[in-house]
């Protein structure tokens, strides 16, 4: 393992375990009327689209995010821009998908790409959400305060917690962001921005632990 792909001890890897499994929604997935491709850092995220819209899940599609506010530099010109293309390199055809290139938060994931839909004349009344396998719950609480008319299913890479921290080859980076994320749902019900989700007591647990533990980089500012 390199400098930059930094280990995290046996005890941390199954408190986060915990958190990533609590991050899935372990939703059914089945066909909707449309898909949103959330953007991230992640390009599991198009490339699982791909698969879907391949089996015949929905008709269409919307990859939304602007610049990736921690790392502009992996989507130069924007998760969206760089989403589509992957996916359109990978067969979905290009009439199948749809641009939402400014959103800068999960919220405006959501409601601007229910904007973009509608100016296509296409009103969903159940919806698939694509994402990071760790942001599943939080997209959910999110869309349903946004956009509660809908029916949300989310859905991600199916991949297990050990070959996720492969993939992106940074397990204290993974952890980082899990943490960040729960936080995220714990604290938005308050702010507004999502609805209330219940968090077990051990999930809570394991939350403050790799909180002490110092895996603070992505918790909101005090």
């Amino acid at each position: 393992m390199t400098d930059n792909e930094r280990a995290i001890t046996e005890g941390q890897r199954q408190r986060a375990k915990l958190i990533w499994d609590y991050h899935q929604m372990h939703h059914e997935v089945r066909p909707t009327d449309a898909a949103i491709g959330l953007g991230s850092h992640d390009l599991g995220v198009p490339a699982f689209c791909a698969e879907l819209y391949r089996a015949g899940l929905f008709p269409t599609l919307v990859f939304s995010g602007g610049s990736n506010p921690t790392a502009p530099e992996r989507f130069p010109r924007g998760e969206a821009v760089h989403f589509r293309e992957h996916a359109l390199a990978l067969g979905v055809p290009a009439d199948a998908v749809l641009l939402e290139p400014g959103a800068r938060n999960t919220g405006q994931n959501v409601t601007l790409s229910r904007e973009v839909l509608v100016a296509a004349g296409i009103m969903p009344k159940t919806v698939l959400l694509v994402s990071m396998p760790y942001m599943e719950r939080r997209a959910y609480a999110t869309a349903r305060k946004v956009w509660p008319e809908v029916e949300v299913i989310c859905a991600s890479a199916p991949l297990e917690f050990d070959d996720y921290l492969k993939t992106i080859g940074d397990e204290e980076l993974v952890v980082h962001q899990l943490v960040g994320d729960l936080q995220r749902v714990i604290e938005y019900p308050r702010l507004g921005f999502a609805i209330e989700q219940v968090v077990p007591e051990d999930v809570r647990g394991a939350y403050e632990s790799l909180v002490h533990d110092g895996f603070t980089s992505r918790l909101l500012a005090p």
